[in-house]
Formats: structure tokens, C-alpha cells, sequence
């Protein structure tokens, strides 16, 4: 199969574009339709649906676009088996992580990656929705737990403490719960659901966050609006240090409970799907974040 016509393919339905997918790889517009005419007889299904002013992907495409991907990566993780990594790293790499963390601390960071790599383009997707990999055609997530999945592997990026906040005039207005026992007489902010998450100290004593028990009213699911529902004194919550700490610093928050923290694994983790080789660019940015995110703030 000609992989120039799938990389074609690959950045035609990135872009919904022919022509500027083309000129990214150097090919003419009539080249470029010509490569991807004759990928679609080899393949006998219409790829990509063509009007004067649009392109889009057609079903067969769609289904067809992650093993595109697939193939693409193995070609060029066997030319950096063979020492030729540093001439193909490029490409576009697809990302997922969430809202908050991602604007906090990898934003910032683009403009020194996009620099160092010239070459590769970013097409990211920052939600606290977890997006699936393989359905999404995704190179890379970030995730707060390791995956259960036997088609994605992983790397742990950092700790992910979590602790209890409230804003102060949350505090002064309700009072200060000195046991866990008294969470359930609280305005308890749910993340996403009403589930349950148990508190270990010392990792010994033991309590429960447990929002479908208490007052609480207000369920969200994103991390930053439930921080900053947090500070305007809606209640109390469960948050991440590295989310929280220059709001505690700050006493916008109070830690709540100091001595307790959310016992449930949580640790941040880069996913990807299970390849034999990594391709240059994935490892490319995996390293990347791991120099320069793995020591997260942990304490207050």
C-alpha cells in the first residue's frame, strides 16, 4: 500500500482539506487528488466525500482513518528502530487531557514544544470528558488513573494528591467540620456524580466524601468550574493539589479536614495505544511532558 497516499489520507481528514494537505507534503492539487483517487479504487470505498466547497469524511473513511493511523505509525517507528527518528518526527500528534490541568500547565508549555519541534503539529483536545483513544484516533491522553484496557499502555506522569477545600466565607457562614462524620451535615460539591470517595489519615483512620448523603446540591463536571464554585462559597469539595495549592496559599480556600485525604489511587498518566514501538513523535512529547511536569506541587 502506498503509505504517501495514507499520510495523504491521514492529513486530509485532519484538516478536511486536499489541497493544503497536499502542500504540506509537497504534492500539487491535482497529485494530491490523483494519490488519494487511487487509495480509494485500492481500497474499493469512497474515503473522503468531495463537494466545490467542502470535504468530508465518509462513513468507510471514518472507519477506516485509526488503522491509517495505525499503519503510518509503524512505518515510522521502524525507521527510528533503524536510527532514522530524529528525520521523522513529524506529523500531527492528537491529544486529549483535562480542561483544568491542561489549561493550568500544558498550554504554557506549547510554545516552547512547538519550538523545539518543528516539525510535528498538535491537534488537542482539552475536556474532562475522557474521550476514547481508539474510537477517537487519539496518539495520547492524559488520565488521572492507569487504564484497564488491554489495548492502551502507559506512563505515570505524577502524584495526584487530593484534599478537601472550602472558600472561608463557606466556613464562617456553616462552620468548620472537625470529623468526617459532620461532611454530611455540609453543602458537598459532586464531581461529575454522587458517588462515594473514602478518606484515609495517617492511612489508617478513615472517613467518606460522600455527596448523595449530605446537602449538597450542585453536581459538576468540570474541574475548574468546581474550583471556582468552591472559592464563590457554594461548598465544600474534593480537589487536586496541583489544582488548588496557589488558591490555599493565597487562603481564597482553607483545607478542610487537613489531615484526611481521597483514597482512591489517583496518580496522573500518560496512555496510549498498545504498539510495539512507540512512533518519534508520541515519545517525542511523552518526554517532553515528563521533564518538565513530573514534579507537580504535592503539598500545601
Amino acid at each position: 500500500m502506498d503509505t504517501e497516499a495514507l499520510r495523504l489520507f491521514v492529513l486530509a481528514a485532519d484538516k478536511l482539506n486536499i489541497s493544503a494537505a497536499g502542500n504540506q507534503l509537497g504534492m500539487a492539487p491535482s497529485v494530491a487528488s490523483s494519490k488519494l483517487a487511487k487509495l480509494e479504487k485500492q481500497m474499493g470505498a469512497e474515503l473522503l466525500h468531495r463537494s466545490t466547497r467542502q470535504v468530508s469524511l465518509s462513513l468507510e473513511g471514518s472507519d477506516f482513518l485509526p488503522y491509517a493511523r495505525e499503519m503510518l505509525a509503524q512505518e515510522d517507528a521502524a525507521y527510528a528502530a533503524l536510527g532514522r527518528g530524529s528525520k521523522y518526527a513529524r506529523g500531527t500528534l492528537r491529544f486529549t487531557a483535562p480542561g483544568t490541568f491542561a489549561q493550568m500547565y500544558i498550554a504554557p508549555l506549547l510554545p516552547r514544544f512547538l519550538e523545539q519541534q518543528p516539525e510535528i503539529s498538535l491537534d488537542l483536545r482539552f475536556t474532562d470528558l475522557q474521550m476514547s483513544l481508539i474510537e477517537g484516533s487519539f496518539d495520547l491522553a492524559l488520565r488521572n488513573s492507569a487504564s484497564e484496557d488491554s489495548n492502551l499502555k502507559g506512563r505515570k506522569l505524577a502524584s495526584d494528591t487530593r484534599i478537601l477545600c472550602a472558600a472561608p466565607g463557606y466556613l464562617k457562614r456553616f462552620g468548620t467540620p472537625k470529623d468526617p462524620r459532620e461532611l454530611n451535615e455540609h453543602q458537598l460539591i459532586a464531581f461529575k456524580d454522587t458517588s462515594a470517595k473514602k478518606l484515609i489519615a495517617n492511612g489508617t483512620d478513615e472517613g467518606v466524601f460522600n455527596p448523595g448523603a449530605s446537602l449538597g446540591r450542585v453536581t459538576i463536571d468540570d474541574g475548574l468550574s468546581q474550583k471556582l464554585a468552591t472559592i464563590a462559597g457554594v461548598g465544600i469539595s474534593v480537589n487536586s493539589i496541583w489544582s488548588v495549592h496557589q488558591e490555599l496559599k493565597d487562603k481564597t480556600l482553607v483545607r478542610v479536614l487537613p489531615d484526611y485525604i481521597a483514597d482512591d489511587q489517583s496518580a496522573l498518566w500518560l496512555l496510549y495505544p498498545k504498539t510495539n514501538v512507540l512512533t518519534p513523535k508520541v515519545r517525542i512529547f511523552i518526554d517532553f511532558l515528563l521533564e518538565h511536569l513530573s514534579h507537580l506541587p504535592e503539598d500545601v
